[in-house]
């Protein structure tokens, strides 16, 4: 396998192993298990959604309803559960719930073929400021003693939430590289005209796109959700532009075509450690943004310059 092919994912893999270097020189407690463990658990549901946003902006689209998205799962579950659903069940009907809200804004942009930015910004109101009329900012309460951990306990429903984020991240990444539906992917990004001479419709394949971001979006709303003994019904806040900035940061060209769900990995992992690194380095935390701002800058900077060194490239080749 070429080293060249993943340069991208290189550069991001590059900055975070410095980070972390850093963090052994300057605050060796940073590696202590229970801190490690809190990394793995927070980011969880962020690197779910990214995986479903790394297949959108693959083919050329984007979806920044998903915070929104997140919030009305995160709230369904808690409904499902008090309503007397067997724990087992309720992951199950929450994960439907956002393969149906995803499914909307596929169908829009997809099948009508508006813009997805439009779309989903609408989107991304209209569920959320549904959601607070509907709950009138109002918590899920009083939820059955099961529906915390799954009941498992802490610590092996942190072992569930990790190993179910895990085997979904294996699969996507396997079905990207071997499956129809996962070159197909790549190809309407990269060229929608070609994919269709090839018998490979943008228009389903970005509806299918959508939907799986929707059932990915449920499924981190339900093992989120399932950390906590009650439902907020603003979470989610922000959760599209971090999903967002790690797709972008892991090297996944913004304009499609190009990118992985191993560079998607690497910004989610560099990103979600940035704020709890500069806490155990005694540096104000509120330089957190500010960081992420720069490296996803940096990101999309690199990204231009390999476009507009390509150009000669590509002559001199000729």
């Amino acid at each position: 396998m070429s080293l060249k092919r993943y340069k991208r994912e290189a550069s991001a893999l590059a900055a975070y192993l410095i980070l972390l270097l850093g963090m052994a020189v300057i605050a060796p407690a940073f590696f202590n298990p229970g801190n490690l463990r809190d990394l793995a658990m927070n980011n969880a549901a962020v690197l779910l959604v990214a995986i479903g946003m790394t297949l959108v902006i693959l083919t050329g689209e984007i979806d920044i309803s998903v915070g929104s998205q997140f919030a009305v799962c995160t709230v369904v579950a808690g409904w499902f559960a008090k309503a007397g659903v067997p724990i087992m069940i309720v992951p199950l009907l929450v994960i439907v719930t956002g393969s149906l809200l995803g499914a909307v804004g596929g169908g829009l942009v997809g099948r009508l073929r508006m813009p997805s930015i439009v779309v989903t910004l609408a989107l991304m109101v209209a569920w959320r400021d549904g959601l607070r009329w509907i709950t009138e900012g109002a918590w899920v309460q009083n939820l059955p003693p099961d529906f915390q951990w799954f009941g498992f306990g802490q610590a092996a429903g942190q072992v569930v939430i990790i190993a179910v984020t895990l085997i979904v991240l294996l699969a996507a990444a396997w079905a990207l590289q071997n499956l129809n539906a996962g070159r197909a992917v790549y190809a309407v990004g990269s060229d929608a005209e070609a994919a269709r001479l090839a018998g490979m419709e943008k228009r389903n394949v970005v509806f299918a796109v959508f939907t799986f971001m929707g059932a990915l979006v449920g499924l981190a709303a339900a093992l989120n959700a399932a950390r906590f003994s009650i439902v907020p019904s603003n979470a989610g806040m922000g959760l599209e532009l971090k999903a967002i900035a790690a797709v972008v940061v892991g090297g996944t060209a913004i304009t499609g075509g190009r990118g992985s769900l191993i560079g998607t990995v690497i910004g989610v992992a560099l990103l979600g450690t940035i704020g709890t690194a500069l806490t155990f380095a005694g540096i104000n935390p509120f330089w957190e943004k500010s960081i992420q701002g720069a490296i996803i800058l940096v990101a999309l900077m690199s990204e231009v310059v390999i476009r507009v060194m390509r150009v000669p490239l590509a002559l001199q080749e000729q």
